[in-house]
């Protein structure tokens, strides 16, 4: 089963990765209808389906590349939907023989819940609590299967090491500091906020006569047609943005501090090795986010973004699991 594990993780990261592409490419309406685009499984290429495709959708010109970014995000998606039910009926086959069962229970919950999601993604026109809570959706769905992977992983950290092991609830604060980064980087992304600051650290001058936070965190928005390209004003676009500034300032210094402090007082390669393994990973994130603004946001940088976000979180999650479990 850690084999069907490790190759879904795999698949996970794909769809995340897919999940962002989609969503920078402006594609998350490339099909207006789900599960299908535009009524078939794939995507209308030829002129008759194409004509069919538009009376039936007259609001929504078929656009085949962006059709096709959403559809194999959907491919990719659905087969992973399979193989975590293939683990959670594994799970219930074995649980006699200690097989973890409630995990990938919770797992499969979560991935229904994340198709949903995808739906209500396109039902309401992309209203950012939804993009949000699907990115989000994704990020738990991989980081659950690497927990799953970790507790059929007979590893054992080598001595102990009681020097760190008080570090564990460091650890979780990490996690929950992380998860509210996360979830900020998705809303300045489904607010369409990533481009309102184009200076560093903060933003650009008068950046605090322009900071409101009255509406800019309202999750649930006005009433629009359609909320592709953005709904909120610049004021509250550059407070969402700031917002993500400083939670990435403080979430830097307290992730540099938990890696900082556990290579010190650790006695093993293994704790230093992880350390200094999130410490790189949280370097590469950095230096991706002020290339985001130095170089206005290129395609290849931004998913970039988000997938080393993932990784992050995994080693996040490896180093307080290790620092948690028992030697």
């Amino acid at each position: 089963m850690r084999r069907l594990v490790l190759v879904s993780i795999l698949l996970a990261i794909i769809v995340v990765t897919l999940g962002a592409y989609t969503r920078l490419t402006h594609a998350g309406l490339g099909c207006p209808d789900w599960p299908g685009c535009y009524g078939l499984l794939d995507v209308p290429e030829s002129s008759e389906q194409i004509s069919k495709a538009e009376q039936a959708f007259p609001d929504r010109p078929v656009e085949p590349e962006k059709a096709w970014n959403e559809m194999i995000h959907r491919y990719f998606a659905g087969a992973l939907g399979l193989f975590i039910l293939a683990i959670a009926i594994l799970s219930i086959k074995n649980r006699e023989q200690g097989t973890p069962l409630f995990l990938p229970l919770l797992i499969l919950c979560v991935v229904i819940f994340q198709a949903a999601l995808g739906m209500w993604t396109v039902t309401l026109m992309l209203m950012p609590v939804v993009v949000m809570g699907h990115l989000l959706g994704g990020f738990t769905t991989l980081c659950l299967l690497f927990l799953l992977y970790l507790r059929l992983n007979p590893y054992r950290v080598p001595g102990g090491d009681p020097a760190v092991r008080r570090y564990a609830r460091y650890g979780l604060l990490g996690v929950v500091i992380l998860t509210g980064q996360i979830a900020l980087g998705g809303w300045t992304s489904s607010n369409y906020a990533a481009l309102v600051c184009t200076e560093l650290p903060i933003c650009q001058a008068g950046w605090v006569e322009e900071f409101t936070i009255e509406v800019a965190f309202d999750l649930i928005p006005p009433e629009r047609d359609t909320y592709e390209h953005g709904h909120l004003g610049h004021y509250e676009r550059v407070t969402i943005h700031v917002m993500h500034r400083f939670g990435a300032i403080i979430t830097a210094i307290y992730l540099l501090w938990l890696a900082g402090t556990i290579f010190i007082k650790a006695n093993t390669r293994f704790f230093k090795n992880t350390a200094i393994g999130l410490i790189a990973v949280l370097t590469t994130q950095i230096a991706l986010g002020v290339s985001n603004i130095w170089f206005s946001l290129p395609l290849s940088v931004a998913v970039s973004h988000n997938i080393v976000a993932a990784f992050l979180m995994l080693m996040l999650i490896l180093l307080t699991y290790s620092l948690k479990r028992k030697a």
